[in-house]
Parts: structure tokens; sequence; C-alpha cells
């Protein structure tokens, strides 16, 4: 496309905007002493367009309980965790998917604990990647309710498994694809439908669930692991149904993401969807308001580029850019190694001389979700970069003294003779203390930071990609660490204290702060050329420029690309 044609689209869609404001408004008059009838001027109009009015936190009691019925995703994904580690020290489990030993009993290998486990991550990647497309043709509701059929499926192949464990592995890498399509698509759906005010907050409720899920999958298994046959694991399984119904059933009710509606064409829908989100009269003017905003940053992402897959290298702004922190990020929250307690909890205290190791689980558990609340709040009080600055420091000094611990004082004659009691409850209350830094920060954090920093147009693939970079580390660590573990136990920790040290430097020098930005906003935030360490302080433009300008597009639109 030409300059010209450029230039010309640049100029149509800047008039589009602002005529559509100036002529939907009926701007009142500025009350002036001595001339009642004076005609404001087109600055005054711009200074004065209606906006969505600040309202408390009980008035988004509403669309909260709606972002937490899509954040329940979250929950699937943590019930899943919190079993399997569980279902894998079960005697019935391991008599019917493992194998006899030399002396009779029988146990699971560590291929076999790996690939069981681990297989449930990779289907997680490619669902976050394939099907979370679903998203972009038929909605989030559709693409959350069509993920519940297909987790349905998966759980299905699984609890009719008498005695094959590759049954157990397919029916896992079904229910995979569908947790790796909500790890998407829940998040995106919060950020897209909730108010920017509680936007990080409601995006880390995605992370609660979580917490929540690993929670009550511990205590599920600590409570039928006393059977002695295979209702040890086929409760927990039957449960994942009831949690297929509450979901589904919430999204017949949750508004649909007004930006997918006005992308769409779906005006009227989309002013109802904000309205009810907001708590606002459809005829507010500040509905209207958000639509036109909304509708300038959709108008400007067109000019920038379209929404084909060779957009994550070439697009503007700084797309590649975001591509790649959002991976990083998504790769390095597994890094941290804390699905190296929650996949091998009970294993690993059981090296630490606990005779219940079920029970220490749920302590962990009880740690991950409690401390959920504190990053809870503390995303929206100190920021996305400032919680993952901290939670990177506080958790390199946890693992170092894990490790340290560990290695040097846990065993007192060799790996296969006693451990050391207080050492061992040193190690677990470093644990805690791990977890709790890691609930509180990067936990929510990441999630916050990925479901606000991608355009609307390439958003679901981006995530996809990130997301799958999550879920592809998970199962390396997952598949490996036993391996691991048995040949350098407890040194295994410093490679997380590596990552972790890394992942401080890597925040400080690429990760922007989007607190409080709308998801227009967070494109011209990119644009502007701040540096990430400044970026706390850097001022959006004003609604009218951000509803009447092209911004960043003008300059982004690749040349011999037609929109």
């Amino acid at each position: 496309m030409s300059s010209q044609e450029t230039s010309s689209q640049t100029q149509t869609a800047q008039g589009s905007a602002q005529g559509s404001l100036f002529e939907k408004y009926n701007v009142e008059k500025h009350e002036t002493q001595g001339n009642e009838d004076q005609i404001p001027t087109t600055k005054e109009i711009e200074e004065n367009l209606p906006t969505l009015p600040e309202k408390s936190f009980k008035d988004y009691v509403g669309i909260s309980v709606f972002c937490l019925l899509v954040a329940f995703g979250g929950f699937v994904f943590g019930f899943d965790t919190g079993t399997i580690s569980g279902f894998v020290n079960m005697s019935d489990y391991k008599e019917r998917f493992g194998e006899a030993d030399a002396s009779g009993t029988y146990v699971l290998s560590n291929v076999r604990t790996g690939v069981i486990v681990g297989i449930f991550n990779i289907g997680c990647a490619v669902g976050c990647i394939f099907l979370s497309k679903i998203a972009d043709t038929n909605g989030r509701r559709i693409g959350i309710m069509f993920a519940m059929l297909i987790y349905v499926i998966g759980i299905i192949v699984q609890i009719s498994s008498s005695t094959k464990w590759y049954q157990i592995v397919i029916g896992r890498a079904i229910s995979g694809l569908a947790v790796g399509c909500l790890s998407v698509l829940s998040p995106l759906f919060i950020g897209e439908s909730s108010p920017k005010q509680l936007r990080g907050t409601l995006v880390c409720c995605f992370q609660l669930n979580i917490t929540l899920g690993i929670f009550l999958g511990y205590c599920t298994t600590y409570g039928t692991k006393t059977y002695n046959d295979s209702r040890q694991w086929r409760i927990p399984l039957g449960l994942c149904f009831a949690w297929a119904i509450l979901m589904v059933a919430g999204m017949v009710c949750m508004p649909e993401s007004p930006r997918y509606l006005i992308e769409k064409n779906k005006i009227e829908e989309a002013k109802k969807s904000i309205a009810r989100s907001n708590k606002v009269p459809i005829e507010n003017p500040g509905v209207y308001t958000e639509v036109q905003l909304i509708q300038a940053g959709i108008d400007r992402e067109k000019l920038a580029g379209s929404a084909s897959w060779s957009q994550l290298i070439t697009g503007k702004p700084k797309i590649l850019n975001r591509v790649m922190v959002g991976l990083l990020l998504q790769c390095l929250q597994q890094l941290t190694g804390d699905n190296y307690f929650f996949y091998y909890g009970t294993t690993i205290f059981q090296a630490v001389g606990l005779n219940d190791s079920f029970q220490t689980s749920i302590i962990l558990g009880v740690v991950n979700f409690a401390s959920t609340f504190v990053g809870i709040w503390a995303i929206e009080r100190f920021g996305r970069r400032s919680c993952l600055l901290v939670g990177s420091a506080a958790m390199s000094v946890c693992f170092i003294i894990y490790s340290v611990l560990g290695s040097v004082n846990l065993y007192t004659d060799g790996y296969d003779g006693p451990t050391d009691k207080p050492t061992g409850n040193a190690l677990i209350f470093i644990t805690c203390l791990f977890i709790f830094f890691f609930a509180s920060t990067w936990a929510g954090g990441v999630y916050s930071i990925i479901s606000e920093i991608y355009p609307l147009r390439i958003r679901s693939k981006a995530m996809g990609i990130a997301s799958a970079g999550n879920w592809l580390w998970g199962f390396l660590i997952s598949f490996f660490t036993p391996f691991i573990t048995n040949d350098i136990h407890f040194y295994y920790g410093f490679v997380f204290t590596g990552c972790l040290i890394f992942s401080f430097f890597f925040v400080y020098f690429f990760v922007y702060e989007t607190k409080g930005l709308s998801l227009e906003e967070v494109d011209e935030l990119y644009a502007s050329g701040i540096q990430p360490w400044k970026s706390s302080g850097w001022v959006p433009p004003s609604h009218d420029s951000m509803a009447h300008t092209t911004g960043f597009a003008s300059e982004a639109k690749p040349s011999g690309e037609h929109v």
C-alpha cells in the first residue's frame, strides 16, 4: 500500500472517530457569567468527553463474580496438580499402572511417572496455541465451554482405565488440551472484560483459583488414600465432572468480552456488556465513550498491521519484544521451581523423614492459597514490576538456603541413611517461605502482565505462545525431576537459584509497568520509547487524544500490506 493511501486511511479513521463523537453527544453548554448561550469550543468539547463514573469496589461486585467464574479455569488446572502428586504414591494406582520390582512391590518407574505427570503439560502446550483460536472466531464464552467439553472427554478416558497405564497417559493428554486452552482464555477474557481499576486483581484471581485447586486436590487425595481400591483415585477424578458443570454454567451467565464484540461489529451487544460490567445504564454517555475508545484502538491496530502470525515478528509497536517478554516470563515462572514442590511434594517430604508426607502437602497448599491473597493486594498496590523484582530476590535467597541445607546437612550417613530431623523441619519452613513469596508475586503477576501487554488483533496468538512456553517447561521439569534428583538430590535447587537471579535482571531491564492502564493505552506505552525501568512514571495520553488520533499506527503501517 502506498504512503498516500495509508495517509488517507489515517485521516479517515481520525475523522470518523472524531465525527462520531460530536454527532452522538449532546454536549452540555458551559455555564458562563453573562452569556448562557456561549457555544463551547472544540477543545472544550474534547476536554469534557463523558467518562464512566468512578465507583467503589462494592459497585463492581457483579462483574467481579463473573470474572471469578471465568477464573475458575485456574481451579481445574490446580486440582490436577494437587491430585496427580498423590496418585503416583497411592497403592492401588501403582498396582494397576506400575510394575513389580525384584521384591514383588509395585512401583511406578521414573520414566512412567514422568510420562504420566508430564504428558498433561504437553497437551496444555498444544491446546493453548491451537484450541484457543476458537475464541477469535466464536467468542471467549464459547471457547471456554468448548474447552470444558474436551476436558470431560479426557476425564472419562482416565477414569475408565483399569490396568493400561498408556490409557491414563492418553486421557491426561486430552485433558491437557483443554486446560491449556483455559490458561489462555481465562486471563484473556478477564483482562478484556474487567474495569481497568480492578484488572490486575481479577486476573490474579485466576492464580488464586489455581492455588485453591491445588489445596483441595491435596485434601481430596489425603481423604481417599485410606481406601484400598480404585476409589483412592477415581473419586478425585470423578469430582472433575462437577468442576466442568460449574464452569459451563458460569459461562452461560457471563457477558461476552466487549472488545471481541466491537471487533465483530456487534456494537449494541458491546454497549450492553460495558454497561453491565460497570454497573451503569446503557444510555450513560460514558458507555459510548468507552466504545469509541475501544473502536479507536482497534482501528489503530488495523492500520498497524493484520492479525497474521507474521505480525508476532514484524508488528508494531514492539510486538516481537512483547511476545518475547511474555514467553520468557511464562518460562521463568516455571523455572522459579514452584512445580518442583507441587508435583513432587509428597515424594520430597518423604525424603526428609516425614511419616505422612500427604499432610505436609496440605500445609503447602494452605500456605500457597493464603499467600495468593497477599499477591492480589500487592499487584495493584505496588505494581507488576515491583512484585516480580521482590519475588525473584526473595525466592533466590530461599532456594540457596534450601539447597545448602538439603545437600550438606540433611543426610548424616549418605543418601541411603537416616536424615537429620531439625534440618528436615528447617527445609519444610524454607519451602513454605518460598511458596509464600512465589504465590504473592510471580504466580499472579505473570498472568496479569501477559493479559495486558498484547494488542487485540494478536492477543490470543501471543498469549498462546507464551503459555506454551510455560507448559513446555512444566513438562520438562515434571519429566526430568525424578532422574535429576536421583543423581544430584538437593543440589538441583542451585539450578533454580540461577534461573531466579537471571529473572531479576530480566524483569528490571525488559518488563514495563502496566498498572492502571487501559489495554489501548498499553500500546501507546510501548510506542513512547520510554525505558522499562522508567515506565512506572509514564502518563498516558488524554481520552480525546486516544479517541481522535491514530497514535503509533500512523507510522507503524508496514509498506505493501493491505488492511
